[in-house]
């Protein structure tokens, strides 16, 4: 007769068809039944963190619901960075997990409600009676809210038997998010008029517009009023026309970039959160610009905004054009809405989009001796396969990536562990996007700190990608964040230090091929292996000896900001 983990694992088999964890005492029964009686593929991964890490970046990749699962105690507490990361970066998973028996806890279970509470995780716990009902809760509760969940089976409940597994509703998810009422009404129309006679109008979207499906809508936003473009980081070729996308907004972005993001006179953010690193500390907009923004947030997120819309980043875009249509009594020219302008030609058929997005290419060797980030980078670039995922751990070298690794979309950027400001999340990413995206080619960029901590699933990431697989591994022998941050303020470098490790050795050992790479010459067995089919190459990790003596702009900017 079928039992409560039974249940559990039959009704999440309905809503999601990836499950990654670990085995063990209290989740056991659960993963027999997703084996053997559903079509849920389930994929072991080797640490709980790296669990939570691979249905998070599952989803980033994919926009499908995913499950972790782990035991309870021990197993649980290892999850608890990667679930912090997934609440702050509003991300729906579901984590079933093993719980301490009816009866009360034994030595080896912690209070694990609280656990998931302290990191803003609600947890459904399965009762003999309603086991199927609150697995579609917790699913519905992650779905509507973009948030994990914990679902939690007591040890004591797991195995008893409760009869066949019975139908249940589909969760009810909640419509787009529409404005209504005069105060939206007047802000859209703010909004389309001083798109209208703006000489300099900029659109600025993030990854909320991507989750709103308003990457069409913005590209005619963008035609209807000349404006340039710029999005977040996770906002990445949301926009359909490159040719007047100025990058990345903040620390990634060039500089000529971010001075003529400087010089919009009206700038409208759309599904962005404008934190600290997006705004360069405030300095993102020049202080005349007026700064709309849309959201699904109660309220702006910051006070450089000046009108608010709460809403769907589609539906008010679309609201817009509508204004400006009426503005312009019906389809105007580009960039002649409204009010008639001084100068005919829209902006961004004024300036030179592709020099101001020119990052610096690097010397090719540093005065160390060691190879220059940016050169390696740039050289990547040039090499990398069309069709890719870029995902990336926490460090210093995200600005590499970030500047001179173009992604198509931004579900083909992937950074699990940016918003908890974590490390250590890399190798367990690649096994949920190569999961998620089973043509393309994953491709890790990762710190030598990091990629130790998460080292444990550098074997995941070889079985599950396998020759769709690449890291690069930014190897300078140090924390190179901390360098650069309390090194320069002359605090004791010793424990930012890493001694030389060999992680082309690692990997060759765990099935992969590993080369060292001193020289841009040395990338040249990028390009070797990029030419050969995927089923017919190995995992391939690229061990950059880079120098620690060239710091990447935006932590210039943070270094500047905390001096």
């Amino acid at each position: 007769m079928p039992t409560v983990s039974a249940h559990v694992a039959v009704t999440l088999a309905a809503h999601v068809d990836h499950v990654f964890g670990v085995m063990g005492n209290g989740n056991a029964y659960v993963l027999d039944t997703l084996e053997r009686r559903t079509s849920a593929r389930f994929t072991p991964v080797r640490h709980e963190a790296g669990a939570v890490v691979a249905a998070d970046a599952f989803h980033r990749a994919s926009g499908r619901l995913a499950a972790a699962t782990t035991t309870y105690g021990a197993g649980f507490t290892n999850t608890l960075t990667a679930l912090a990361e997934a609440v702050q970066a509003h991300v729906p998973l579901v984590l079933v997990v093993g719980d301490e028996p009816t009866s009360g806890p034994r030595p080896w279970d912690v209070d694990q409600i609280a656990m998931a509470s302290a990191v803003g995780a609600r947890t459904y716990t399965v009762g003999r009676a309603d086991a199927a009902a609150t697995t579609v809760i917790a699913v519905e509760h992650a779905l509507t809210y973009r948030v994990p969940t914990v679902l939690a089976i007591p040890y004591d409940v797991a195995t008893l038997e409760v009869g066949p597994v019975p139908e249940t509703p589909s969760p009810r998810l909640p419509e787009p998010l529409v404005p209504r009422g005069p105060f939206a009404d007047g802000v859209v129309r703010e909004i389309a008029a001083a798109l209208a006679t703006a000489r300099r109008p900029l659109l600025l979207a993030g990854r909320g517009a991507w989750v709103a499906d308003a990457g069409k809508v913005l590209g005619e936003l963008a035609d209807a009023t000349g404006a340039l473009t710029v999005t977040s980081a996770l906002g990445r070729g949301v926009f359909p026309r490159p040719e007047f996308d100025l990058g990345v907004a903040g620390g990634f972005g060039a500089a000529g970039a971010m001075a003529l993001v400087r010089e919009a006179d009206v700038a409208v953010v759309l599904g962005a959160s404008l934190n600290q690193f997006t705004m360069r500390f405030g300095e993102l907009f020049s202080p005349g610009t007026r700064v709309f923004q849309v959201d699904v947030a109660p309220a702006a997120t910051h006070p450089h905004v000046g009108g608010y819309v709460r809403g769907d980043v589609a539906a008010v875009a679309e609201a817009v054009l509508r204004e400006l249509t009426a503005l312009g009594d019906g389809p105007a020219p580009l960039g002649q809405h409204g009010a008639p302008r001084a100068d005919a030609t829209p902006w961004r058929e004024t300036v030179d989009v592709a020099s101001a997005r020119r990052h610096e290419p690097g010397d090719g060797v540093a005065p160390d001796g060691r190879l220059d980030p940016r050169s390696a980078a740039a050289r990547i670039a040039e090499l990398l396969p069309e069709d890719r995922v870029v995902v990336s751990d926490g460090g210093h070298f995200l600005g590499w990536s970030n500047m001179y690794w173009p992604v198509a979309s931004p579900d083909r950027t992937v950074m699990v562990g940016t918003a908890f400001q974590a490390i250590g999340l890399g190798f367990p990413s690649v096994v949920g996007a190569a999961m998620a995206r089973p043509d393309a080619t994953v491709v890790l960029t990762t710190g030598d700190g990091g990629g130790l901590m998460a080292l444990s699933d550098l074997e995941s990431a070889v079985r599950v990608a396998g020759g769709r697989g690449l890291a690069v591994v930014w190897n300078d022998g140090a924390y190179g964040a901390e360098v650069h941050h309390y090194g320069r303020k002359g605090l004791a470098r010793e424990p930012m230090l890493i001694p030389d490790v060999d992680f082309a050795g690692v990997a060759r050992a765990l099935g992969a091929d590993g080369v060292v790479v001193r020289t841009v010459e040395d990338l040249d067995v990028l390009a070797t292996w990029a030419a050969r089919p995927a089923a017919r190459r190995p995992f391939l990790l690229l061990d950059l000896r880079v120098s620690a003596t060239v710091v990447a702009p935006f932590y210039e900017e943070i270094a500047r900001v905390s001096a």
